[in-house]
Order: C-alpha cells, then structure tokens, then sequence
C-alpha cells in the first residue's frame, strides 16, 4: 500500500513540528509550508493526498489558499483555527 502525503501549513512551527511527530508515527509522509505561497508551489510539484491548513497565517491566509487551491484540484482540506470565535 502506498503511503499516503499530507501537506502540513502553518506558521508557527512548534506546531507543524508537533503535528509532524503525530502523523510521522501513524506512517503518514509529510511536507510541509509555512504560509499560502509556500503551499501553492508545493502542489505545484508535489503530489499531496491531504492537506492540513492553517487560518491566520502571513502573506496568504488558509482562506485564500483554500479558494486557490479549489481552483484547480479537488482534494480533502482540513481547516486549523487557534480562534476562539467563528
């Protein structure tokens, strides 16, 4: 069985390093973005199953990504929020 790639964006890293330990250990591959560009270029050259976005981030936030990532795949997003309000 394939394993499967997850796209992890976010800015702060001591959360991606967190969440990379999780997922790494369930045998998932992980690549990583720090903000919407950087995830852009990623799918731009990568082959990614999931990606995990986070909302408040610099130079794009996860809500432009997201529109521009549906511009041009259909693939599972899951959206991170630290707000505490919708």
């Amino acid at each position: 069985m394939a394993q499967e790639t997850l796209l992890l964006v976010d800015d702060e890293k001591d959360i991606l390093d967190l969440v990379e330990i999780y997922l790494k250990n369930e045998g998932y591959r992980l690549l990583r973005a720090s903000n919407g560009i950087e995830a852009l270029d990623v799918l731009r050259s990568k082959e990614v199953d999931l990606i995990i976005l986070d909302i408040m981030m610099p130079k794009m936030d996860g809500i432009e990504a997201c529109m521009r990532i549906r511009e041009e795949k259909n693939m599972p997003i899951i959206m991170l929020s630290a707000k505490s309000q919708d």
